[in-house]
């Protein structure tokens, strides 16, 4: 399949302008998409932008990938209700080149091959530019009507909190990124999520109006849950990327855990599986639901490519260790097991309180595992406790020496998933 055609079939494409398949067809095109430095680390919401530029280079065009040390500095407003607390340069230097590092694991960046990628970082150009020279260079060529027809800019004026020009004044630097990269890298194609048309768009015409140039664009659909969730947030906060926020365990239970309908549609977009396996595998899990067969591809597929076969791995080892093994006695897992277990969330507590023996209810509060008495009371009493793989329905009972693992742990179970490993010290 042409790029355009597989990436409508994988549910990856929504706007597109006018000639954009035609121009991709015609020669080597050079692409870009943009990348906010707001952290260290990118997460997954970041991951179908980056799967396009990888799907763009498969099919032997040239991606750029910019990241918006300048823009980042300013704050988006597309779908959001409030402006953005700045970033020191400091701090963005720090997260360009994290966001960097992780991107050189999926393109190919190799200049001596013509659809080789490149990274960019758009402070290097509007870092030279004096504020008289932008107004005159680009703000003379996108009127005040246009910029405020854009529905990210009307939902923020309409609002309580309304929107500072400085954040107004982004989609006019995205435009100018567009042109500057158009006029010294040949780039001809801006790619994005949907919530970015406004922003595209106006590149764009920028290009139109300045360089008497044509550009092209096109938008993947933002990512939803079946059920109304938020994509890419747990309980614990982001899905990230970067091993150290999220580890490969983590990573590999959130894919793991997607329902039947979110996998049948990620499958398709966070792999690079044929049309014709991805039409297999649904069909078999069609068949036996409760094997998740579709669920256990689309973690491996994706936790190996951005964790690589090693941190899959890890990621199953773990996953069998706390899972596979329930049935199976606790003394199974030696110290060292328990010691460097992923996944797991870990507490410290006090040994001397143990050896005197404490009831389970201070137990757990205690150590974190529950907010509250009230709370590890009523998980308790509902059978949604586990101390040792053991269940337990007596809030009368006390955790003393004789729960210590190996003379020093103490492993939790909170429902069906959340597990915590407690340190006696």
């Amino acid at each position: 399949m042409m790029l355009i055609e597989e990436l409508k079939w994988r549910g990856m494409l929504q706007d597109i302008m006018p000639g954009t398949e035609e121009q991709l067809t015609k020669e080597i095109t050079t692409a870009y998409i943009g990348f906010d430095p707001t952290a260290d680390s990118l997460h997954i919401g970041s991951l179908v932008p980056i799967l396009l530029l990888v799907h763009l280079q498969k099919n032997g065009h040239k991606p750029i990938a910019l990241i918006g040390g300048a823009t980042g500095m300013i704050g988006d407003p597309s779908g959001k209700s409030e402006e953005r607390n700045f970033l020191s340069e400091e701090q963005l230097k720090i997260n360009v080149a994290g966001i960097r590092k992780q991107l050189e694991k999926h393109l190919d960046f190799d200049t001596s091959k013509p659809n080789g990628a490149e990274l960019v970082n758009n402070y290097d150009w509007f870092g030279k530019i004096g504020f008289i020279e932008f107004l005159r260079d680009a703000g003379k060529h996108i009127t005040v009507n246009y910029m405020m027809a854009k529905e990210s800019v009307k939902k923020r004026i309409e609002g309580d909190t309304g929107i500072s020009y400085t954040e107004f004044a982004y989609q006019l630097m995205q435009g100018y990124d567009y042109y500057w990269l158009y006029t010294h890298k040949q780039c001809k194609l801006q790619m994005g999520g949907s919530d970015q048309w406004g922003n595209i768009t106006t590149g764009a015409e920028l290009i139109r109006r300045k360089a008497n140039g044509e550009a092209f664009a096109f938008t993947c659909p933002l990512i939803t849950k079946a059920d109304g969730g938020k994509f890419g947030k747990t309980e614990k906060g982001n899905v990230w990327l970067n091993a150290e926020r999220t580890s490969p365990y983590q990573f590999y239970q959130f894919w793991l855990n997607a329902s039947d309908k979110d996998a049948e549609r990620w499958i398709k977009i966070f792999t690079f599986l044929t049309p014709e396996i991805i039409t297999s595998l649904v069909e078999q899990h069609n068949q036996n639901p409760g094997a998740r067969q579709l669920q256990k591809i689309l973690a491996k597929e994706v936790t190996v490519f951005v964790h690589g076969e090693d941190g899959y791995k890890e990621a199953v080892e773990t996953t069998e260790k706390l899972f596979s093994q329930q049935s199976a006695s606790v003394e199974t897992l030696s110290a060292d097991d328990l010691e460097h277990m992923e996944g797991v969330i870990k507490f410290a507590y006090s040994k001397a309180k143990i050896n005197e023996g404490v009831d389970i209810v201070s137990f757990l509060a205690e150590t974190g595992t529950f907010p509250s008495k009230g709370e590890a009371r009523k998980m308790i009493l509902s059978g949604g406790v586990s101390i040792n793989r053991e269940k337990v329905s007596d809030i009368a009972r006390r955790i003393n020496t004789t729960d210590l693992l190996h003379d020093m742990y103490v492993l939790i179970q909170k429902g069906k998933k959340n597990y915590y490993l407690v340190k006696a010290l």
